[in-house]
């Protein structure tokens, strides 16, 4: 099938969203492109816009960053001087029939496009995107801790909330690096599967009884489960690292109160933007092929 006629907008996130431009440019698409970091260089054959309404204007297909929209309705945008939070009179510039490819979207978001007649293709969730993109947040949750903590993983006591595809992976991961993991998770398959891999499998009311030996704990649930009176038992010298799309696992302001490091580790993704802006592609090719289809 033909891209030729087909205007992709390219609209917030990071250095992933470049490799994203030049894949859908050379897919066959036109492609304009706002609010993620523009190379000196540009990207050859990418129009760059003054902002999103103009990289909008006349899409027939926009595409969204994965990481989940903030409290207040804005994109990841980490690098964009401006917070891009679409509203009607932004998206209503798009093409009719519209789409909007992303991770997830709010209720604004969704009741917007429900009057402007945009269907939205949400894709946070699918498992076989979460594992292609799934090293790469790993390595970079690696690299969060060895430059958080003053010990070795290897040894350290690691607890794991949640045992999603992510968690099953970095559970795996940790595990080979000797650290002592423990999961606690509510599904007893997850569960089980953490025991099979080699950690200490628990329920999430038996929390209590292991996080004053812990010295690192992993959120990787998009629902608060770690709140003030779970985060008083750690030790000071505990790490937080939050890997869940928002609201998060883990109340992040409480652990500053309390004297706790915790990062908010988003778009893990990002380290390599090469090879996750290519798998995340993936992705989004097909959907973008099976709405193309639609149209024939």
């Amino acid at each position: 099938m033909s891209w030729k006629n087909t205007v992709i907008a390219v609209v917030a996130g990071d250095a992933r969203e470049q490799e994203i431009a030049r894949c859908a440019l050379r897919a066959g698409a036109t492609v304009r492109a706002y609010g993620f970091p523009w190379p000196d260089e540009g990207i050859e054959g990418v129009y760059h816009a003054r902002d999103a309404a103009d990289a909008l204007k006349g899409a027939d297909i926009a595409l969204f960053p994965i990481p989940g929209i903030t409290a207040e309705g804005a994109l990841f945008a980490p690098k964009c001087p401006e917070k891009i939070i679409p509203t009607r009179d932004m998206l209503a510039g798009m093409n009719k029939p519209g789409h909007i490819i992303l991770g997830w979207a709010d209720a604004n978001l969704k009741g917007h496009c429900e009057v402007l007649g945009i269907t939205l293709h949400e894709y946070e969730w699918d498992v076989d995107l979460m594992l292609l993109r799934g090293p790469a947040i790993v390595e970079g949750v690696l690299k969060v801790i060895i430059e958080n903590t003053q010990i070795t993983i290897h040894k350290s006591n690691v607890m794991l909330v949640g045992q999603g595809t992510i968690g099953s992976l970095l559970t795996n991961t940790l595990v080979a690096l000797g650290a002592h993991v423990h999961v606690a998770a509510r599904n007893p398959v997850q569960r089980a599967a953490a025991y099979a891999a080699g950690a200490q499998s628990l329920t999430l009311e038996e929390l209590p009884d292991y996080l004053p030996r812990m010295d690192v704990v992993i959120g990787s649930v998009p629902k608060r489960l770690m709140e003030r009176a779970q985060l008083e038992l750690l030790s000071k010298h505990a790490l937080l690292v939050d890997v869940a799309a928002p609201p998060g696992t883990i109340d992040r302001e409480a652990a500053g109160e309390l004297g706790l490091k915790a990062v908010w580790a988003r778009g893990m993704g990002a380290r390599a933007p090469i090879t996750v802006g290519r798998s995340q592609w993936a992705g989004i090719s097909r959907r973008i092929e099976g709405i193309l289809e639609q149209k024939q």
